[in-house]
């Protein structure tokens, strides 16, 4: 891990201890001196003194709780890796990731001693999921193989080991969709193989093709926007493709 205090012109090696759990994923910085770091095992750590010690927020990992539960009923659980992928923050410092065989989803909120896992409802694999408007009681999305995109109703019961998700009509061609973004409460953008885009103006329940990226080759993999910047938009494709939203 590394770390500036002058706008990147120098970095200061920040060591990490061996026994850390699972592989660094993510930091972000919170202020001055202060930052989150989430590990590949599902640990949450927080420094306010520039690293130089951490104080984990989960009490034990998602391997550990799993092993506790393992009768909950989670389906998958039991083929569990050791490993999470697609692990995304909400603004309030809620998580969110998928199980590396794409067969459960878990989700964290700040206070909670451990990572609470879900069935996906489904027998496709997830490939990707995250939060509506970056807000988890706004709902999440999720998408399988095949091409299909579900949304949740707003404020979902995050004990529950099911979530109720809704179908959005979207036609892929079964194309992956691999990332999903609101750009504002209504407008809705999703990209996946091919250069594929697709646009929603019904806050995700109707999707129609967008020919933007159409004659360019390749995929795309992340579509952004930054609420903070009038809602400008970035999507991110192979071969170093960045695209930018222009209305």
């Amino acid at each position: 891990m590394l770390h500036t205090k002058d706008a990147g012109k120098t970095w200061e090696r920040i060591p990490l201890s061996p026994k850390l759990p699972g592989e660094p994923t993510s930091v972000l910085a919170l202020g001055p001196s202060k930052a989150e770091m989430t590990t590949s095992s599902g640990a949450v750590y927080v420094t306010d003194n520039a690293g130089r010690n951490w104080k984990a927020q989960v009490k034990e990992t998602i391997d550990a709780t799993l092993n506790r539960i393992s009768s909950s009923g989670v389906s998958g659980a039991s083929y569990f890796t050791g490993s999470i992928i697609n692990q995304v923050r909400d603004d309030d410092g809620a998580y969110l990731a998928v199980s590396s065989r794409g067969n459960f989803f878990l989700t964290w909120e700040p206070g909670q001693d451990f990572w609470i896992p879900h069935n996906r409802g489904t027998p496709r694999r997830i490939q990707n999921m995250g939060f509506v408007e970056g807000d988890i009681h706004k709902g999440l999305w999720m998408t399988l193989n095949g091409g299909k995109l579900f949304v949740s109703p707003t404020d979902p019961n995050l004990s529950s080991d099911s979530f109720e998700f809704n179908e959005a009509n979207i036609k892929t061609g079964g194309y992956g969709i691999t990332d999903v973004a609101w750009r504002t409460a209504n407008e809705v953008w999703a990209v996946g193989g091919s250069n594929t885009m697709y646009v929603s103006t019904d806050n995700g329940k109707n999707f129609s093709f967008d020919k933007s990226a159409n004659s360019i080759p390749g995929n795309l993999y992340n579509v952004k926007f930054f609420k903070e910047y009038d809602n400008m938009g970035w999507a991110l494709g192979s071969s170093g493709l960045l695209l930018r939203y222009t209305g």
